[in-house]
């Protein structure tokens, strides 16, 4: 779309009544992301942010904050009296702002999250080339009980775009009680013609609201021209009411994204048990077994497997990683060839190294392991940096809080941890340095040196048998 042409407004200001949630509607998340976000992620492919405007209301400061990033402008309804009454503020604000009026206006709802970018260009296309002054987003589903209906002027002939009116469900004639097509609530306006009959709204019907359906009555009493165009998917305009309706929409987002990342050459074994956000990328190749979750902006290369149970979230991954089952990695970056797992657990600020391994039962928190370093067993480690060629022993831990503040443990390349050894921060490990099993390190260890941090063993030969005898002699 031209950008001085069109503008694009969003519904957002409804509270959701229904929804039973102290949550505005449209921060409520399919997908891994606020049905606002998604609607708006759309409506960006065919107009800049900046000619995207927000009509909030409910909640409308938690809303702002939640979607400021993307750029959008917000338009405030006060009160909701209807969808009418939402763009009547937004003419307003055109008028006291000063704003160019662009010439065409498409109206989205912020609580139909599965629309298109596709569907979006169709309702455009259709509205310039049938020179419309409002073109109308409809849809067939199978049973149109209770929507609005859309009647067209040629029911039979599909070629025909023409609308002589919508009519609410308990408004319907008996022979109008079979018209299958249904209003969207996605519209596109000449602006002119919109913005001239928005203060003839009233409130007369059984809410007290004021309609934008109103319109195209107004405009075919008038001889003006009103089209619609039908959507693919009915699923693609339908909004959620309900917390389950919210679901069976998450359910067809997510089964989308699966498809689609199959289709790119990912295998996704049991795609319906797997937690995908929209927003995740995976390379080719790679392999997701079933149950996994992956989240956010999470990134994923090529030739990777997931394994089952393990949970990815805002992360990201090189080629040829193995991921073992029930891993949790949050916020972390994992280069090529890496292997995690079993039931690793990386927390934000993680960096694992080419070729690294992070095994079982091993947390890392703000920590980096260099290339082909190994920490296999049991083991923390906290805002640690580790060099290349490391091994770190079953048991190992850094010790990086004094109760206070949090200090960074260095281990040099190709040092070796023994197990159960305990680095206390601040502390420096040198390069090929040994640390002996069990010991406490509170010093600055030497390149190549050996560090011994623990009692001298003392063995005393036939203890036992004293022990016990004398036991036995105290009982008699």
């Amino acid at each position: 779309m031209d950008s001085n042409q069109f503008a694009i407004a969003i519904m957002a200001a409804g509270k959701g009544t229904r929804l039973k949630s102290k949550r505005p509607k449209v921060l409520h998340e399919i997908g891994g992301r606020a049905l606002l976000l998604h609607v708006i992620a759309a409506a960006e492919t065919a107009v800049p942010a900046g000619h995207i405007f927000c009509i909030i209301g409910h909640e409308a400061d938690r809303v702002r904050t939640a979607v400021a990033s993307t750029g959008v402008q917000f338009v405030l309804q006060p009160e909701q009296r209807g969808t009418g009454h939402a763009l009547q503020m937004l003419k307003a604000d055109f008028e006291l702002s000063g704003r160019p009026i662009p010439q065409h206006l498409l109206v989205l709802s912020g609580d139909v999250p599965l629309i298109r970018p596709e569907t979006i260009a169709a309702v455009r296309d259709t509205h310039l080339r049938e020179h419309a002054a409002m073109t109308i987003l409809t849809a067939v589903p199978a049973d149109p009980t209770g929507y609005g209906r859309v009647i067209r002027a040629s029911p039979d002939k599909p070629d025909k775009p023409e609308v002589t009116a919508i009519v609410e469900q308990k408004s319907l004639r008996p022979d109008q009680l079979t018209a299958p097509e249904i209003n969207s609530g996605i519209y596109c306006f000449e602006t002119a013609a919109l913005f001239a009959r928005l203060d003839a709204l009233t409130t007369n019907n059984a809410h007290g609201e004021f309609y934008l359906t109103d319109i195209a009555a107004m405009l075919v009493a008038e001889g003006k021209r009103v089209v619609a165009v039908k959507a693919d998917s009915v699923d693609e305009v339908l909004g959620a009411n309900t917390i389950a309706e919210m679901m069976h929409l998450d359910a067809a987002m997510r089964l989308a994204t699966a498809h689609r990342l199959m289709a790119a050459g990912i295998t996704i074994f049991r795609p319906e048990t797997c937690v995908i956000d929209s927003t995740v990328t995976v390379g080719p190749d790679t392999v997701i077994e079933p149950y996994v979750q992956l989240l956010g902006a999470t990134r994923i290369g090529s030739d990777s497997r997931i394994r089952s149970y393990s949970v990815i979230q805002n992360s990201q991954l090189g080629d040829n990683v193995l991921v073992r089952n029930g891993c949790i990695l949050d916020t972390a970056e994992v280069a090529n060839n890496a292997i995690l797992g079993p039931y690793a657990h990386l927390r934000p600020e993680s960096k694992i190294g080419d070729g690294a391994h992070v095994g079982n039962f091993v947390e890392t928190k703000k920590a980096t392991l260099g290339k082909g370093s190994k920490a296999n067993h049991l083991n923390y480690l906290g805002d640690t940096v580790i060099g290349a060629g490391v091994n770190i022993g079953a048991g190992a831990i850094t010790c990086n809080y004094d109760g206070v503040h949090k200090h960074l443990t260095t281990i040099s390349d190709g040092a070796f941890i023994g197990s159960d050894s305990t680095l206390v921060a601040p502390v420096t490990i040198g390069a090929g340095s040994y640390i002996a099993a069990g010991s406490s390190i509170t010093e600055d260890v030497p390149d190549g040196a050996l560090a011994l941090g623990r009692s001298r063993q003392t063995n005393k030969p036939g203890w036992v048998a004293a022990r016990k005898a004398t036991a036995k002699q105290n009982t008699n």
